[in-house]
């Protein structure tokens, strides 16, 4: 029986035993309810508290049965709501202290600041894809639903700069700042800038000048959920074969087709080799879309010729079983993480 219902359990047999000693009472000296009830908690609760009517012989047996029943058993429910108070607080302070430790060891992770409508969202996708996320969110009441989630969390303001050094600002991959306001998502990135001048960091904007002053305060990306969703409203209307192919590409890892980046390593046995050279077609049965240069220049639909450079990105599209070979041979050092 776990502590809330034993507690319940509790006062359940407390309710009883004052109701069996005030039915008592009334029946055995014939007293009326307000004496009977009185003289039931005066006795259970050893106040020492004169009896309100002579008590005859059947009734002080009654008084001894129900001092030995009913205060004992009051000592009982005092202690297991005690314990009840402090096993909840351990609880608590453990479980704080395991999330501590688990974000303590995370490495190349992303710092997700505001836990609503969006950020579960972000979250659920990121970890799906196998990246690792801690969140700062300072509402109580997400508190529950993160803890549902299973999220690694701190329970704070995310623009205290002591949140965010315990979330492993300096250790992280990159931040994402979706707070209620633009107010706090610019003074949020402001302050992640200043503590990690390397850091990538988006930032979601609700108005359109708040897009300006985010990129001033230092964000690497700014979007505006409200214009991509238009967008993407648009775009199902006036290409609704691309978005459908679209939405196939980027859907959960049991769809047939996938698209996905993958990084190139100087390792790669497929670096400076020719794409028609590369085997990629015949044995992985994959399609490239494009290739990212370093720079940020991109081929789009490369040519057979085009050569896989160290630190490429390439862009496929197949079948995820095949595009996880195929990032195996371009990053082998993924494959051995």
């Amino acid at each position: 029986m776990d502590g809330t219902r034993h507690l319940v359990f509790c006062i359940l047999i407390s309710i009883l035993i004052l109701a069996a000693g005030t039915f008592g009472y009334m029946v055995i000296e014939g007293w009326p309810f307000i004496d009977a009830i009185y003289m039931t908690v005066i006795t259970i609760s050893t106040v020492g508290f004169k009896e309100v009517n002579q008590v005859g012989e059947a009734g002080r047996i009654f008084t001894i049965i129900l001092v030995f029943c009913g205060v004992g058993f009051s000592l009982y429910v005092a202690a297991a709501v005690v314990q009840f108070m402090v096993e909840g607080r351990i609880r608590i302070i453990m479980g704080r202290r395991r999330l501590d430790k688990k974000i303590d060891r995370l490495k190349n992770h992303y710092i997700v600041c505001g836990y609503g409508r969006i950020g579960r969202v972000l979250c659920r996708h990121l970890r799906k894809a196998d990246i690792d996320v801690a969140v700062i969110e300072k509402s109580s009441e997400r508190v529950a639903v993160m803890d549902e989630d299973g999220i690694l969390y701190i329970a704070d303001d995310a623009t205290d700069e002591n949140n965010l050094l315990k979330a492993g600002i300096k250790r992280a991959r990159g931040l994402v700042a979706v707070l209620a306001t633009d107010t706090d998502n610019v003074f949020l990135v402001l302050t992640a800038r200043q503590i990690s001048p390397e850091l990538f960091i988006m930032a979601r904007a609700s108005q359109r000048n708040a897009i300006i002053k985010l990129r001033a305060a230092g964000a690497n990306m700014v979007e505006s959920p409200y214009v991509m969703g238009a967008m993407s409203m648009a775009n199902r209307i006036i290409r609704p074969t691309v978005t459908s192919f679209l939405d196939q590409a980027f859907a959960q890892r049991h769809k047939d087709i996938q698209m996905e980046e993958i990084p190139v390593s100087a390792g790669s046995e497929l670096v400076n080799i020719e794409l028609k050279d590369s085997g990629i077609r015949q044995n992985y049965n994959l399609i490239i879309i494009a290739i990212k240069k370093p720079d940020g220049s991109m081929q789009f639909n490369p040519s057979f010729d085009a050569v896989i450079k160290p630190d490429d990105t390439v862009v496929a599209v197949g079948e995820a079983a095949s595009l996880q070979r195929l990032e195996w041979a371009l990053n082998p050092q993924a494959g051995v993480s």
